[in-house]
């Protein structure tokens, strides 16, 4: 640079050296602000950005700085990316700083999250350049500590999909028969008696007698006439096949020895005019609709009776194949068979475990609150049953829940190769990839899961990693939760926080730790001290964690923590 362009000259003898001959003076911390400060981690980050404004008379034209923000704790530090700013006469693309009037400058810092971070300074480094000339100022000094309440979100309280069992402890089997009849006729004939579905239907109610895993609900009767005769006539008629119907299968529950069954009722239908439409549709008459049409033609019973003895004598195929199915008694058995009491269950896995069913063993594992015997009853149904995704599901459950996310994995991988698409594994593996940090794979699994029951947790501890905290307490909705709970306090919903930790069945630790945090943030000391106290009380390493918690700043803790 040419010296003359940066010399003036004054009145008399004094001579004034420019801003482009004098260094550049120290930074002062007053010059800058931090949004947030303290800082404060988002998902697993901790964003902030940094503003300095600039006074006049200070940035000297010719001279260019370049601002690193180092984040210094436990005696070591973490840079964020540099920025540079450059004075009016520096040939270059950074944003310039006026001299005659200062300027604004904006640096954004972002680090990745580390626990030791939470008592820090955000310090801003500073290296001039002017001309050939390189030199360092002052560090400033601009925010202190990060409060790292968002940390606190953790994949290992999700609780994995369970594959539930289908045990009914009490099964309802229906077995049902028909007795046809003759036309105009309601005497049960030998040979109704011996067709495949009533020598069943007969075994099956005799099977009862004595046997306390079956119990005989009730026998249903509907008889049935056809609808060629007079509504009078028929009318008559079934009450008639009811009557016999009913009186046959008192006395065969008497000759069985039954004496003990829920009930026996019966009922009859005059003229079955939808068994008939039924029927037609059903069948391969080329005419059928014409039929169907005629029927649905006329409301007035006489008339339709008279319309349907017309179409007798045209279509010879409703007197021989269609109005003898509509004579007719239906006999429906309805049997509660007993399955294993819960002890019964319990001591036939403790004695001979392959005597369950899959089913049986899956359930025998919710009657227990034991681990250790929950994983028990899921390695033995992986042994006996191999080829049921459910018992490699259900025994990675309690793996992921025992903090052994290398066997869970495992396990969750064999119940997926198994599963053929089911949910449960899907969601399961994306709860290990969102434990390792894997989100894209995560997310992957979890879309592979829609609709699981317990997905909302996991997807909301996914939002909160991502640092998105409003999709995160919108996912967790009403769940009762930890995770849960961090949300809405992220979300400022100190209300709803309030009513979820209060809700949370088996508190732990961090729930007290919570709502620790949330006393200290609706200014609430008692409802601090009280939970926070018991935090320590359940996990003493957290007495070490509050201390350094800038959540507890402005508050005395020497109470608890001394």
């Amino acid at each position: 640079m040419n010296k003359k362009l940066c010399l003036t000259l004054a009145i008399g003898t004094a001579v004034l050296l420019s801003s482009c001959g004098k260094k550049l003076g120290q930074f002062n911390s007053d010059y800058f602000s931090v949004n947030p400060n303290p800082l404060e981690v988002v998902g697993e980050k901790v964003p902030a950005t940094v503003t300095g404004n600039i006074p006049a008379k200070f940035f000297v034209k010719n001279a260019s700085v370049t601002v690193t923000p180092y984040l210094v704790y436990d005696g070591q530090e973490t840079a964020s990316q540099a920025y540079t700013f450059q004075g009016e006469k520096v040939q270059g693309n950074a944003p310039v700083v006026s001299y005659e009037y200062g300027g604004t400058v904006t640096i954004p810092v972002s680090y990745n999250y580390v626990p030791a971070m939470a008592k820090s300074e955000l310090m801003l480094d500073f290296v001039v350049k002017q001309g050939s000339k390189t030199y360092a100022l002052p560090r400033v000094k601009v925010a202190n500590g990060v409060i790292a309440t968002a940390a606190l979100a953790n994949a290992a309280g999700v609780n994995p999909a369970l594959a539930p069992d289908a045990f009914q402890r009490v099964i309802n089997d229906k077995y049902a028969a028909d007795i046809l009849f003759l036309i105009n006729k309601a005497n049960i004939r030998a040979e109704q008696l011996k067709t495949d579905a009533m020598v069943e239907l007969q075994k099956e109610i005799k099977a009862t007698y004595g046997d306390s895993t079956r119990v005989l609900k009730e026998i249903n009767i509907k008889s049935y006439a056809s609808p060629d005769g007079t509504l009078e006539f028929n009318t008559a008629l079934a009450q008639d096949r009811e009557n016999t119907t009913k009186g046959y299968i008192k006395d065969q529950l008497k000759k069985d020895k039954i004496k003990e069954f829920g009930e026996l009722t019966a009922q009859f239908t005059p003229e079955d005019w939808e068994g008939l439409q039924k029927l037609v549709s059903q069948s391969n008459i080329q005419d059928k609709d014409l039929i169907l049409n005629v029927l649905s033609m006329y409301k007035d019973p006489e008339q339709r009776e008279q319309e349907l003895r017309n179409l007798i004598n045209v279509f010879d195929v409703l007197a021989d194949q269609i109005l003898p199915k509509l004579r007719y008694s239906r006999i429906t058995a309805s049997i509660d068979v007993i399955g294993k009491s819960d002890s019964e269950i319990n001591a036939a896995f403790d004695s001979n475990p392959r005597s369950l069913t899959n089913d049986e063993l899956l359930y025998a594992a919710t009657l227990t609150d034991d681990n250790g015997r929950r994983q028990a009853i899921y390695e033995a149904a992986t042994q006996i049953y191999p080829n049921d995704y459910r018992g490699w599901n259900d025994l990675g459950m309690i793996q992921y829940i025992s903090g052994n996310y290398n066997g869970a994995k495992n396990s969750f991988a064999k119940s997926a190769q198994l599963a053929g698409g089911a949910a449960e594994p899907q969601m399961n593996l994306g709860l290990i990839e969102l434990l390792n940090g894997n989100y894209a794979n995560a997310n992957k699994y979890f879309g592979s899961a829609a609709g699981q029951n317990g997905l909302g947790d996991a997807l909301g501890v996914y939002y909160l990693k991502q640092g998105d905290n409003a999709a995160a307490a919108r996912a967790f909705a009403d769940s009762k939760s930890n995770n849960a709970a961090l949300a809405q306090i992220l979300t400022k919903d100190y209300s709803k926080a309030k009513s979820t930790l209060a809700g949370i069945n088996k508190p732990d630790a961090l729930t007290y730790y919570l709502t620790a945090v949330l006393g200290a943030r609706t200014n609430n000391e008692s409802m601090l001290l009280s939970n926070l106290r018991q935090a320590i009380k359940l996990d003493n390493s957290l007495a070490a964690q509050a201390a350094k918690d800038l959540e507890f700043a402005n508050f005395n803790l020497s109470s608890i923590l001394n």
